[in-house]
């Protein structure tokens, strides 16, 4: 499985919209329910957001939703800072992301 970590700042006005959009995404996850990924979305104190993603082949799992398409149609008008995307490898897990399969 490979990891990314994204980071980006939301405008204030735009946080509400934001939120109800990411869990519009968690939502068509929960129903589409691709064994290939793994989602984890933090909202931090300063209107920031962290997307943790991890993903096992074709991405079109995640980005084929059509509530992912609507997260990203107008993310960059709302976002305060750029979106910042880094490759990561898991170091350690207590219980937050599934067991990683050896091999």
């Amino acid at each position: 499985m490979n990891y990314a970590l994204i980071r980006y700042g939301v405008n204030r006005a735009d946080l509400d919209n934001n939120r109800a959009l990411v869990e519009k995404v968690f939502e068509a996850l929960g129903e589409a329910a691709p064994p290939t990924v793994r989602y984890l979305v933090l909202e931090l104190d300063d209107g920031s957001f962290v997307h943790i993603v991890g993903q096992d082949g074709d991405s079109s799992a995640l980005t084929g939703l059509a509530a992912f398409k609507a997260f990203t149609e107008n993310h960059a008008q709302r976002r305060s800072t750029p979106a910042m995307r880094s490759p990561v490898k898991v170091i350690g897990n207590y219980r937050m992301l599934a067991d990683q399969k050896a091999g």
